[in-house]
């Protein structure tokens, strides 16, 4: 990958996408992974990559409403998720471009 980083797991992909539309909590985070993406991530794997995403600086908890504990992207998370993004969109287009060829 180009800036010698790895991907992102698709996971975290995912969660810092839904992230980047605002704070959430994790019901609102698997609600909307659900609905834009059609993958239902369970409460185990969802709590695990935000504390991945966490450990690594890219998401940050924010004070708990009641009992939600809501998390925000940091500058840092929306930087490596546009990373992520162009180089998916990259190879999405080379994809594209050969399958093109392939089937003339």
């Amino acid at each position: 990958m180009p800036g010698g980083r790895s991907r992102l797991p698709e996971r975290s992909a995912l969660v810092l996408m839904s992230l980047a539309g605002g704070e959430k909590h994790g019901y609102a985070l698997i609600k909307e992974i659900e609905s834009f993406a059609g993958i239902t991530l369970g409460p185990g794997t969802l709590y695990g990559a935000l504390a991945r995403l966490e450990r690594d600086g890219l998401v940050e908890p924010q004070p708990a409403d009641e009992r939600r504990h809501p998390y925000a992207i940091t500058a840092e998370g929306r930087k490596r998720l546009h990373e992520h993004l162009s180089e998916s969109a990259r190879l999405a287009a080379f994809g594209l471009e050969r399958i093109a060829i392939e089937g003339t």
